[in-house]
């Protein structure tokens, strides 16, 4: 690689480096334009030219437009990307101006995703904002979702999301899933199968190629000299299970057989299990979220006490005032909360489109409270049985929710 590239100015990528020399022989290829790379001189630095040149030709899916949604958007847009589709069915209500920047009083009783739409667009008029006003949450139809290279669904009842999620699954969509609930919130991501590289300064030990754990393997190795170091390009292939399946999921093998470990899962863990069981069966139930009727708080305890069980957790780390700060939050709408896991979600999206890093896998949550974010990956695996593909269907095969 050459050691300068020509120092440009107006518009232009200046640049005595390797990469940038590398930008400007792209823009001459009339892949990314001049002002293009002067706009996101920094982000291309980061995670480089390639990556920005997926970034901005990826569609993305934004379902159900509320304060995360707000925040994913936002980065998204800033990062460049190809276009954005907000879709929402719902209008814009007094409650949605708490913790939400795109809509105002004004937009009171207008369609949600078209009230936020102008002011996505005021954000980068490159990206193209289309909007979708109709209810999709149980659209069965996988060429309508095969057009978009990501689909994230957010603050959506558990049977909506999994709805989605095995639709995407069946049109081999990369699926992300987020909620926030005041002071807590997850983000859910289903991938499908992905292939990702890492760059790392070579050890002595040569890198095998071998499965990592029971869902990552290596399935490369390249080497480059930059700065003087030998890099190492490592290539990985992870598979990812559905919501439907994570839902019942145990943890990993090796925290199971590991009480240290498992006396630190966090019990937020459980209570999102709790309340997707809870949405999974409305005729039981007949709430969203439980309301402050004596019958729901207990039976939303016993549930979550049911969940942890499942885990194998130790009966004293699920504490009655966590799962009563848990049950004060659920539904709330806080912007520190949404502005981290909006920031986290979207991050992840533009790893995965750039194929660089490795992808949350599967279910990340957030505490505001004790700023913990752990994650955990939940498949349906037992000690010493690696997880198995999950074939995909084609495309136009049909599809059926059950």
């Amino acid at each position: 690689m050459a050691e300068s590239a020509p120092t440009a100015t107006n518009g232009t990528f200046p640049s005595e480096d390797a990469a940038g020399q590398t930008v400007a022989a792209i823009a001459q290829a009339d892949a990314i334009s001049a002002d293009e790379i002067a706009l996101y001189d920094r982000q291309i630095r980061l995670w480089g030219v390639q990556a920005q040149e997926k970034i901005r030709t990826a569609q993305i899916l934004l379902i159900s437009i509320k304060a995360l949604a707000n925040e994913v958007a936002k980065n998204l847009v800033l990062a460049g990307i190809g276009s954005i589709t907000l879709a929402d069915h719902e209008n814009v209500t007094e409650d949605d101006l708490g913790a939400q920047f795109f809509v105002s009083d004004a937009d009171v009783g207008k369609n949600r995703a078209e009230a936020a739409a102008p002011q996505v667009r005021k954000l980068n008029p490159r990206v193209k904002v289309n909007v979708i006003t109709r209810d999709i949450r149980n659209l069965q139809d996988t060429t309508f979702f095969a057009a978009y290279d990501v689909i994230i669904a957010t603050d959506l009842d558990f049977n909506s999301v999994a709805s989605i999620n095995t639709v995407t699954r069946f049109g081999q969509r990369p699926f992300y899933a987020g909620a926030s609930h005041g002071m807590y919130g997850y983000i859910f991501a289903d991938l499908n199968e992905h292939t990702f590289v890492i760059e790392r300064e070579m050890s002595n030990r040569p890198t095998r190629l071998a499965p990592e754990t029971a869902t990552r393997s290596i399935i490369g190795t390249t080497t480059k000299k930059e700065n003087g170091k030998n890099i190492e390009m490592v290539t990985k292939k992870e598979i990812f299970t559905p919501l439907l399946l994570v839902k019942d999921s145990p943890l990993p093998p090796d925290m199971q057989k590991n009480l240290r470990k498992l006396r630190k899962v966090h019990p937020l863990l459980t209570c999102i299990r709790a309340i997707w069981e809870w949405q999974r069966q409305p005729a039981k139930y007949k709430t969203l979220y439980p309301t402050e009727v004596h019958a729901d708080l207990a039976a939303f305890t016993q549930l979550a006490t049911e969940k942890h069980k499942e885990l194998m957790l130790p009966t004293e780390t699920l504490k009655s005032d966590f799962l009563r700060s848990f049950l004060q939050n659920m539904g709330s709408e806080l912007a520190p909360v949404t502005a981290f896991l909006g920031g986290q979600l979207a991050q992840d999206v533009i790893n995965v489109l750039g194929q660089r890093e490795q992808p949350i896998q599967n279910l990340m949550l957030f505490d505001g409270e004790a700023s913990e974010g752990p994650v955990y990956a939940l498949h349906p695996i037992f000690p010493d049985n690696p997880l198995p593909t999950i074939g995909t269907v084609p495309t136009e095969a049909p599809v059926v929710i059950v």
